[in-house]
């Protein structure tokens, strides 16, 4: 079987050590970078499988419009993308994760929040909606999010599940 590479871009050295660690355990080839800048330079010359992106590094939102740069890309727009965060993750039952986000900014108690990141917990739907630093609310499909402190099961799952939905969309078209 192919080896599975993967792309990590974070600004803590330590954090891709742990990663790199338990997916080499795994057979996974681990390529790494810390900024958007050397991640989208890695991105291209690497064509990794996943890429799991932090999401404040040099600027708070860095890693959300790594995200959006490469979905918006037709060379890169299959690739799934995790976002690792501190940030606590709102879960619903709803399979439309932006028209949840949507009630939620109508809530008092999230309305000002600047990042909601939001998981459907029945089809593993996930997006993050987010104010930028001019004001108004961007929204952001991912493919699902990590918690830091990472948990080698968790992140295992995660990449295995997310690997596997990609290896079979391509095998059913």
């Amino acid at each position: 079987m192919e080896t599975k590479k993967i792309l990590i871009v974070d600004d803590d050295i330590d954090v891709i050590a742990v990663v790199k660690a338990i997916l080499n355990k795994e057979g996974f080839e681990v390529v790494s970078a810390n900024d958007k800048i050397e991640g989208i330079k890695k991105a291209w010359a690497e064509k990794p499988d996943m890429a799991i992106l932090d999401v404040m590094m040099t600027t708070h939102f860095e890693g959300f419009e790594m995200a959006k740069e490469l979905s918006e890309n037709p060379e890169f727009n299959n690739m799934p993308v995790m976002m690792l965060s501190s940030i606590d993750i709102l879960t619903t039952s709803k399979p439309s994760v932006q028209e949840m986000a949507r009630e939620f900014r109508m809530d008092p108690n999230y309305r000002e929040l600047d990042v909601l990141l939001i998981k459907d917990i029945v089809t593993g739907n996930a997006g993050i909606d987010y104010r930028t630093e001019e004001g108004p609310s961007e929204w952001l499909r991912v493919d699902g999010f990590l918690r830091k402190p990472v948990e080698a099961e968790k992140l295992i799952k995660e990449v295995k599940t997310h690997l596997k939905m990609n290896i079979e969309a391509v095998t059913t078209a």
